[in-house]
């Protein structure tokens, strides 16, 4: 799913309310609006609850379409499994009919990954407490499933360059992990370039060949592209 057009004498792009469900926050904001709200998620969050906190958070911001950022696997838009941070209700919830809104629900790590991309074929990870990835080319974003890949000593891609990883190897083995699976994974899916995010990323203190760092506030940006709106 990638950036609509919207030619000339066409109608003008919807206004978006982007929704990046975390395992910490559900963090709010609009294309209209710079101001990014938040409120605690944690483990017992359901998605009604999601949805009255975001009805509360932006009772004063009017939008037209909802992306949601989920924080596990997504299929046709739709939750795949339970989220492991998050309480239960998640596959098969309605959010159009809650929000009342246009829904459009991807992966957070893709949403991350479309607002971080700038042409070509981008391969997004994001070095968190697991190992989230998709790939953007042509504006066009697929979610991936990298993190429980084998990798080396019988354990995955997860265990060597997520929060396990980083806490059991120290910095400096997690760093040339890391930069290991990045020319890996960039090499196996021949990508041009790849975008690093995720909390531990700016541990890394140099960055692989062909590597940046993104920013996890990239989602926003990435949110309004699913709609094909550019943020300011």
């Amino acid at each position: 799913m990638g950036a609509e057009q919207h030619p000339a004498g066409e109608s003008a792009p919807p206004r978006v309310l982007v929704i990046d469900v975390g395992g910490t926050n559900v963090k709010l904001r609009t294309s209209e609006h710079d101001e990014i709200r938040k409120h605690p998620s944690g483990p017992g969050l359901t998605p009604e609850q999601m949805v009255q906190v975001v009805r509360e958070l932006c009772s004063d911001w009017d939008y037209d379409v909802v992306s949601i950022g989920f924080p596990g696997p997504v299929l046709a838009g739709r939750p795949a499994c339970e989220p492991h941070n998050l309480g239960e209700g998640w596959v098969g919830f309605d959010f159009e009919a809650a929000c009342g809104k246009p829904v459009r629900l991807v992966n957070d790590a893709a949403m991350q990954a479309l607002g971080s991309y700038q042409g070509g074929k981008m391969l997004f990870l994001g070095l968190g407490t697991g190992l989230g990835s998709a790939v953007v080319v042509d504006g066009n974003v697929e979610s991936l499933e990298l993190a429980h890949l084998p990798y080396k000593k019988g354990r995955t891609y997860e265990d060597y360059v997520g929060r396990r990883g980083l806490e059991r190897l120290g910095n400096k083995k997690w760093s040339r992990n890391v930069k290991d699976v990045v020319e890996r994974l960039r090499q196996a899916l021949v990508m041009d370039y790849v975008v690093l995010g995720g909390g531990n990323a700016r541990k890394l203190k140099e960055l692989p060949e062909n590597a940046r760092l993104g920013d996890n506030a990239n989602a926003f940006p990435g949110g309004f592209r699913l709609w094909g709106v550019e943020a300011d």
